[in-house]
């Protein structure tokens, strides 16, 4: 009995000390992308070979923040949706994902594995739905049009992580997001043809 117990603790750390490591790479990552895993595990408080145990590689642990910020971000839509009007909870919702991305777009092309690809590729489809959730909640109240794609609102969000660093960028961000709504928005009066 005490061997399971002693091993049910070994557990309990190792997951205390993973949720700890993602908890503070986020924060480092935001602040530094080129933070070294080293710089990490003294920020969290535990040795290199702890930090190394658990995400072997600088992708890892990238891969690792961005899934689990990608996952508690899908998993907020309903409490944001009770807390703020239809299309302020798409806009708070849109600018935590666009931070999360910025943190895997951050390390550009070295994220070209095949594991990498999959978790990448995993958080498509649940952001999909996030994104269809948010959009229908606005447009029942007629604030954006019925029917919009949500992988194309994916596409269009990009923009808002391919902007630069700093408080220039995010202003940046925050005046793309509102021409997206903008685009989302009922139409109104006749609509012209294109010019041939």
């Amino acid at each position: 009995m005490a061997t399971e117990s002693s091993s049910g603790g070994r557990r309990s750390d190792a997951q205390r000390n993973r949720s700890r490591i993602l908890e503070v790479a986020y924060r480092a990552f935001s602040d530094d992308p080129d933070v070294s895993l080293n710089s990490i595990a003294k920020l969290v408080g535990v040795g290199a070979g702890t930090l190394y145990r658990h995400f072997p590689t600088r992708e890892a642990l990238l891969l690792a923040v961005y899934q689990e910020e990608v996952e508690q971000l899908v998993g907020s839509v309903d409490r944001m949706l009770e807390e703020e009007e239809p299309l302020d909870a798409f806009r708070s919702w849109a600018r935590k994902l666009a931070a999360y991305a910025r943190i895997k777009h951050g390390i550009g092309e070295a994220l070209t594995s095949p594991e990498a690809q999959e978790v990448i590729g995993a958080t498509w489809s649940p952001v999909s739905r996030a994104i269809a959730r948010l959009l229908a909640a606005a447009a029942e109240r007629g604030e954006v049009r019925e029917g919009v794609d949500p992988d194309d609102v994916i596409l269009l969000l990009s923009a808002l992580w391919r902007v630069p660093d700093g408080e220039t960028g995010l202003a940046q961000a925050d005046r793309l997001l509102e021409l997206i709504i903008d685009a989302l928005r009922p139409r109104t009066g006749v609509q012209k043809s294109p010019p041939k």
